[in-house]
């Protein structure tokens, strides 16, 4: 099905470089006939040009190293100008100083090379999928998300839900796994932070440019592009859709700025969670209904349904109407089976997380859908409630999703017993332990977060395959006979390139790049207490400017719009990292987005989490954090619960949760400050006479052995698999 898919992307994708390039619009052409041996120069170079600008049009490239740092070779400054987009990149470069440059610099080797690479990549047959899940290879499965992460130069993300949803496509690709991906395309984005004087989050909207996106306009040869069509309360709206190639998988996005709709509706997707609520269901109508509408409209019929969150729950609903409307089936009936196939994955243990609408907004926005289904306004609105007999309760997407998936699973071990409790009501007849939903931990895509330092000793010292055996625990023992004094200097380099990155970025910054450095980055939301590590300040001045055993701490992230609190928190931190007692070692860099994410993620020696447990479902960023050699010290909440063994990081408290908010917030603090004190400092300063730290070493290598085994996305969709979309396709674990 993957050969499928490609052949499928290959005929209705229109307007990429490789046809620009094909039909002879790029480096030049037409005009006199050149000599002979000019031509052949000529022809030559212009297939270069193409399979560069083929390269870049795949996200493969955004895990393979090897392939940034060609990009980069081309243009450095313009490769960090674009925020590391190529085919931005390559747009401002003339075809005549792009030849230039890859004959200055003998890159063309290196381009046939990669191009030949990614052709051996997609064409393979040989994979995990064809091996343990052949069943799956025929349909693909269909990834909803609201939101996909998967490159900053692609701005469709606001946080943690999206980056999961961009590494699960990545792995499904890795693995061989048929998966097309479903989400919507925000002209707009996500907002940009910018702080003001008083440290105040202010957010700006741009607007994306399509022809610098790794996009095409889906369309069928010889005809007009495919749209999808349906109702949004007593309006036609229509929706273009557009397609990136994610290595082998394919992600189908869908735009409702297209002229035939009046201008309000060409706005729905112009912002990531922006708007009212009516905004917010005709969003979620379009991502579901439309989504499966565009799949149709491609002539692909998905094995299962995955739900990445209750966003796209409605997807439910028109899966069931075509059931009825195609097959006869009575509405019942017709909802147990898409049940059958359908799998959801609930993310928050937040109640203000899961989206709600009222009675008449849904049936203003949906009442042609429950027309279509025979059913009445009653059985429409009991489907996303807990107690359907309640007039008075709101529909609840994830409660439609619970409702009607048979496979359902939180993102963690104990946030699958936090959801259970929290999800009890919508079975009333069953106790807490026996309510169907399981969990599956998230994982990280390895190599997307990888230092490209790091994985040269890993292809080095595991074995030049190790990517493909990454979540087997006798891979990573092999780390055991890394030289130490090889694995701290990598360190050191990695944290240096942090360090000029803080200061590039905050002013006033006095980082040190020997010292011992803590990243802390998330979204700012109350619950995950982000003044928490700041709330002695004496006691933290006198750490942040020790002479013998300083401690510098840099902290990102972003506040909800309509989240004031959120953005309290930001202004403190911003107001104490000006404070003269800390001498320039807190700082907090602005706009907090995938880039800044893998420069704190790589170089920190210290990654902390500070939840109000168990409020974390998972928080995977301390998992990517293990990976470059970093260590976690953090709540044991999300998956640090099921991870922290005494010997491969710290934690902060205990698995005790007290039912006084500010108790529980000074048990934590004290606990921070005494352990930061007492062992995370003292260990990262104990060196021998070479300046080697053998106990932090062997720290970090107890992580990376027990932990990169174990979280990540290969292992994560390897679960899917197995757990989920196999039973739900109705095939059986091969081998």
């Amino acid at each position: 099905m993957n050969r499928q898919l490609l052949e499928l992307a290959s005929s209705v994708c229109r307007g990429t470089f490789g046809e620009l390039a094909t039909a002879g619009t790029i480096g030049g052409g037409g005009g006199v006939m050149a000599p002979p041996d000019q031509q052949a120069e000529h022809d030559a170079m212009m297939q270069v040009e193409s399979r560069l600008r083929e390269i870049a049009f795949n996200l493969w490239w955004t895990w393979h190293p090897n392939v940034i740092e060609l990009f980069r070779a081309i243009d450095p400054i313009g490769w960090r100008e674009t925020n590391h987009n190529p085919i931005a990149m390559l747009e401002r470069i003339p075809a005549d100083e792009l030849a230039r440059r890859v004959a200055a610099q003998s890159l063309e080797n290196r381009i046939n090379y990669h191009y030949r690479r990614l052709l051996e990549y997609l064409g393979s047959d040989q994979t995990w999928c064809s091996e343990q899940a052949g069943a799956l290879r025929h349909s693909p499965i269909a990834y909803f998300s609201a939101e996909f992460g998967l490159h900053e130069s692609l701005p469709l993300y606001s946080g943690g839900l999206g980056v999961l949803a961009g590494d699960h496509l990545k792995s499904a690709s890795d693995l061989g796994l048929p998966v097309v991906g479903i989400g919507l395309f925000y002209a707009n984005g996500y907002f940009r932070q910018r702080l003001d004087a008083a440290g105040w989050q202010q957010e700006d909207y741009g607007t994306t440019d399509l022809n610098t996106l790794p996009l095409c306009r889906v369309a069928r040869p010889g005809t007009s592009p495919v749209t999808v069509e349906l109702n949004v309360g007593s309006e036609r709206l229509e929706a273009g859709v557009w397609m990136a190639r994610v290595g082998r998988a394919l992600l189908l996005l869908l735009d409702s700025n297209v002229p035939s709709n009046p201008p309000h509706l060409q706005q729905l997707t112009a912002r990531l969670y922006g708007g009212d609520e009516t905004t917010r269901i005709r969003q979620e109508i379009l991502l579901g209904i439309g989504g499966l509408r565009a799949l149709r409209a491609l002539g692909i019929r998905p094995a299962v349904l995955h739900l990445n969150e209750g966003h796209s729950a409605f997807a439910i609903l028109e899966r069931v109407r075509e059931r009825v409307e195609e097959d006869g089936l009575p509405f019942e009936e017709a909802l147990r089976e898409t049940a059958l196939r359908t799998a959801f994955t609930t993310h928050t243990p937040v109640e203000a997380g899961h989206d709600r609408f009222g009675q008449e907004l849904v049936e203003r926005e949906l009442g042609w859908l429950r027309d279509r289904l025979h059913i009445d306004s009653g059985r429409l609105m009991a489907l996303g409630r807990a107690w359907p007999q309640d007039s008075h309760e709101p529909f609840c997407m994830t409660v439609l999703a619970l409702k009607a998936s048979r496979y359902r699973n939180a993102v963690s071990a104990l946030h699958g017993h936090v959801a259970r409790r929290m999800w009890v009501h919508v079975w009333p007849n069953r106790d807490e332990e026996s309510i169907p939903i399981g969990h599956i931990t998230n994982g990280v895509h390895v190599r997307s977060w990888l230092a490209p330092s790091m994985n040269r000793i890993y292809d080095r010292k595991l074995g030049a395959d190790w990517p493909a055996h990454q979540s087997e625990p006798a891979t990573w023992r092999k780390l055991e006979a890394v030289d130490n004094g090889e694995l701290w200097e990598t360190h050191n380099v990695l944290r240096r390139n942090l360090v000029d990155f803080v200061r590039r970025r905050v002013t006033g910054s006095a980082f040190d790049p020997h010292a011992l450095t803590i990243g802390f980055a998330r979204r700012f939301a109350t619950y995950k207490r982000s003044t928490l590590i700041l709330s002695e300040p004496d006691r933290l001045a006198r750490l942040l400017t020790s002479v013998t055993r300083p401690v510098q701490i840099v902290m990102a992230g972003k506040a909800h719009p309509r989240d004031d609190a959120g953005k309290r928190l930001i202004q403190e931190i911003v107001t104490l990292s000006r404070d003269p007692r800390l001498g320039g070692r807190l700082a907090f860099v602005e706009d907090y987005d995938m880039n800044i994410a893998r420069h704190l993620l790589q170089g920190v020696d210290v990654w902390v989490n500070t939840p109000i447990r168990p409020l974390e479902a998972c928080g995977t960023s301390g998992q990517k954090v293990v990976l470059n050699g970093g260590l976690n010290f953090s709540v044991l909440d999300g998956w640090w619960a099921e991870a922290y063994d005494a010997a491969n990081g710290f934690a902060i408290g205990d698995a005790m949760t007290h039912t006084d908010p500010a108790v529980q917030w000074r048990r934590d603090a004290a606990s921070f400050f005494d352990t930061l004190e007492n062992v995370v400092a003292p260990l990262f300063y104990d060196h021998d006479a070479m300046g080697l730290p053998h106990r932090w070493i062997a720290r970090v290598k107890q992580s990376i052995m027990t932990l990169a085994p174990r979280y990540n996305a290969d292992r994560m969709v390897g679960d899917y698999v197995r757990q989920m979309y196999l039973p739900a396709a109705g095939g059986q674990v091969s081998g």
